[in-house]
């Protein structure tokens, strides 16, 4: 009967802690409460999100065990999403998973403009990448298309991805024009916008072919993220305005 007994015992306190795993996702801490964070995704509804340039949800965009997941074969349209509000300067925090051989982004001050069927012709992105299976992390300069990186102007210094089918946190901060990306709790990319050394990275990179204009980036504009095609994951979606 003790034996019996322990034996419950140790499998309820395993199944509270994995409850307790479970719950942890999609929420605040207590400090991030104190530090005036909110949710932008409660893991179980697409509130707030809508498609790029859509008043409506894309159906590929499947909310599945407490993840927004891109899902390429589900029915409807895909696309890229934002949440509907503007942001100017602000702390944003997100886990993502890709797939293996995957791709796909985080945008931040995105403008939406009937010039452009996508959010990156407007917007900086913090790429999503399998820098192990990917083409893309073999072009651009310098690994400037890996994982963490701004997309094709600034490469992710150190490149710290754990890889494809794992969860990455990235952070995105913006102050005044001055950025910086966190890569699993590490500073990976630092810039600042308007600047001269900005125009010419700028110059340089594909984006001028796509819109002369993407160098004037808005003051405040829209968070999204992106279809690419490839199965992606994303969760613990959170902000604190700055």
């Amino acid at each position: 009967m003790t034996k019996k007994i322990s034996f419950i015992l140790v499998a309820g306190l395993l199944m509270m802690s994995f409850c307790s795993g479970l719950h942890a996702q999609n929420t605040l801490t207590d400090q991030e409460k104190q530090e005036g964070f909110v949710l932008l995704f409660d893991g179980s509804s697409s509130e707030g999100w809508r498609g790029y340039k859509k008043d409506v949800f894309p159906g590929k965009w499947v909310i599945e065990d407490g993840t927004l997941h891109f899902n390429p074969e589900a029915d409807g349209k895909g696309g890229d999403i934002i949440f509907d509000k503007k942001f100017s300067n602000f702390h944003f925090k997100i886990d993502w998973k890709i797939a293996e051989g995957g791709n796909s982004g985080i945008f931040y001050l995105g403008a939406e403009n009937d010039k452009f069927r996508a959010i990156y012709a407007t917007a900086p992105e913090m790429q999503v990448l399998d820098n192990e299976k990917h083409p893309d992390a073999k072009l651009g300069k310098d690994g400037n298309r890996k994982s963490g990186s701004l997309y094709d102007l600034i490469p992710a210094v150190p490149q710290n991805s754990k890889g494809a089918e794992q969860w990455n946190s990235a952070e995105v901060i913006i102050k005044d024009g001055h950025v910086i990306h966190m890569q699993n709790g590490v500073k990976v990319v630092e810039y600042q916008i308007g600047t001269p050394e900005w125009k010419e990275l700028v110059a340089g990179s594909k984006f001028p072919g796509i819109n002369p204009d993407w160098a004037n980036l808005q003051k405040e504009g829209y968070i999204g993220m992106q279809d690419h095609g490839n199965h992606v994951w994303f969760r613990n979606i959170k902000i604190k305005e700055l």
